[in-house]
């Protein structure tokens, strides 16, 4: 983890050059036991367990028990890569058409397996479709406090607040 936190830093001075990340990211070994404290599941949820966050990044590792998901949201404008690191998530990508009636169009759907990398992308949702659960590592430059959440049910876009289940390898 400690020479990804030093590429982000890299990469921050750059403002996060998206070619680049993304070569780095699809190309990166995290060895299994490196994740592992960073790990906590909850079956009632998926979980976002911080690994690293200073004022150009931070570094998630999302935990998703089976059938979890997170409903279509974005990401403040700031660019995020979220990777597959053991499980299966699908992963679908949002174009916001307008506001009034709210309305997305889906512009990628895709189930993506250990090392699929998706990003940067402003509107999109996760989902564990499988019986099994799955890991995901998400880099978010610029963190943010909260997020709009896209209630197409009820046409309206929702304001959520994120917040951690671990800091750093410790239940919060």
């Amino acid at each position: 983890m400690e020479s990804l936190i030093e590429k982000m830093k890299m990469f921050a001075k750059q403002n996060f050059p998206v070619a680049e990340v993304s070569s780095y990211l699809i190309d990166l070994d995290i060895p299994r036991e490196k994740l592992e404290k960073f790990c906590h599941f909850n079956d009632g949820f998926y979980t976002r367990n911080l690994v690293h966050k200073e004022r150009d990044f931070e570094i998630l590792v999302v935990c998703w028990p089976a059938g979890e998901t997170a409903p279509i949201h974005g990401h403040e404008g700031e660019k995020c890569w979220a990777r597959v690191e053991s499980g299966t998530l699908q992963i679908c990508n949002y174009e916001q058409k307008s506001l009034n009636p709210l309305l997305l169009k889906r512009v990628e759907k895709v189930l993506g397996g250990p090392n699929y990398l998706d990003g940067p992308a402003d509107i999109h949702s996760v989902e564990n479709l499988s019986s099994d659960s799955a890991i995901s590592l998400h880099i978010y430059a610029r963190p943010f406090e909260s997020c709009d959440v896209y209630n197409l049910k009820d046409n309206k876009i929702d304001r959520l607040k994120m917040q951690y289940y671990s800091k750093f390898g410790y239940l919060c």
